[in-house]
């Protein structure tokens, strides 16, 4: 163990954090063979139990001895429970890091540690700026910077090294006299269900089936403008992933319509929001599961998700003219035309009108 300075311990009453234990260090090795951890974090691989005792015997304590990196780990419910550290960049800058073991995601442990970490160093150590730092795609990770009040200042393309790739990273900032809480709404995206059907949310498991759907002529025809030919797995995946940024910045809901198998049988959105007033909806089925009116009822049931949890006062909704299904899944649900945009969308090369809807809610 290296001598020195070691981190103080501090708690809210719930979540302790302290200096790294020799008795951490199999908590350690279990964190480090899972594969969230290995995906997202740059952990050797393989990872042995002598990495583990090196982590928390000498890397650590060796942190402080420096002053490169103060780390503390976490203690939740009697158990270790993840590490938290504050990279020292000096001139009152640091990077903040964590990790959970995986038993503990889920509680809010890493949340409450990173609350106490921070609390400290801007106060302790007297830190202006600390910046977060993530591998693009790592939701959970933004999703707690987030929460604990950081910007999120967009995407470095192929910055963050891991194991001998650069992948595109994620960035956002705190100062030390911005307000700890979000700075904007993060949409749920609940599973609702009635009516005989479930909308749940994407999965990458989804993208086959988008694939699928977005191959599809009639697609093509009527929906252009989300559906280029040809149709790609990079496209679908961007489906997905879009779902999870709309969402993060307050922008919209999207859901797989899922059948009683759990396979995606269609796409229903609401986008655009206008917080407390408007919103605009947005559906397609896959090619079978036309003519069974799932696209119908998902549309239904999305709209009762506007009124009654996005508290939304009304509805809108654009379709190419000719498009009869889609205007009859808008009429049965008892959207009422209101008006036309001229030139509004491209349909078979051409530039056409989009007929307007809307519902009050």
């Amino acid at each position: 163990m290296t001598n020195g300075p070691t981190a103080p311990t501090l708690t809210d009453g719930v979540v302790t954090i302290r200096a790294h234990r020799e008795d951490d260090a199999q908590r350690v090795h279990e964190q480090c063979q899972d594969p969230l951890s290995q995906a997202w974090t740059t952990v050797p691989v393989p990872y042995s139990i002598e990495d583990a005792r090196t982590f928390v015997g000498e890397i650590m304590p060796g942190g402080w001895a420096d002053d490169s990196e103060w780390g503390f780990a976490i203690e939740y419910d009697d158990r270790f429970g993840g590490t938290v550290s504050l990279r020292n960049e000096g001139n009152g800058r640091a990077e903040i890091a964590f990790g959970s073991h995986p038993d503990v995601r889920g509680t809010g442990a890493v949340e409450r540690a990173l609350r106490l970490l921070l609390e400290w160093g801007f106060e302790t150590r007297g830190l202006r700026m600390v910046v977060w730092w993530a591998n693009a795609g790592n939701w959970p990770s933004r999703r707690v910077a987030h929460r604990l009040g950081f910007s999120f200042d967009g995407t470095v393309r192929q910055w963050l090294p891991q194991r001998g790739e650069l992948m595109d990273g994620w960035v956002g900032t705190l100062l030390h006299d911005d307000p700890s809480q979000p700075r904007s709404t993060w949409l749920d995206c609940p599973v609702v269900e009635g009516d005989g059907v479930r909308l749940r949310p994407m999965t990458e498991a989804d993208v086959p089936r988008i694939v699928t759907a977005g191959s599809d002529p009639r697609m093509h025809d009527w929906l252009g403008f989300m559906f280029p030919a040809p149709y790609t797995v990079l496209h679908a995946a961007r489906v997905v992933e879009s779902a999870h940024e709309n969402r993060a910045q307050g922008r919209g809901v999207a859901w797989a319509v899922a059948d009683e198998a759990d396979v995606m049988v269609g796409w229903v959105a609401v986008f655009g929001i206008q917080p407390g007033v408007a919103a605009e909806v947005g559906y397609w089925a896959h090619p079978d599961a036309r003519g069974r009116g799932v696209t119908t009822r998902a549309v239904a049931a999305a709209e009762r998700h506007a009124r009654d949890v996005l508290g939304l006062r009304l509805l809108r909704a654009s379709v190419a003219p000719d498009n009869a299904a889609s205007h009859h899944v808008l009429e049965v649900n008892g959207f009422t035309r209101t008006g036309v945009q001229r030139l509004g969308t491209e349909v078979h090369g051409e530039r056409v009108d989009l007929l307007l809807y809307d519902k009050e809610l």
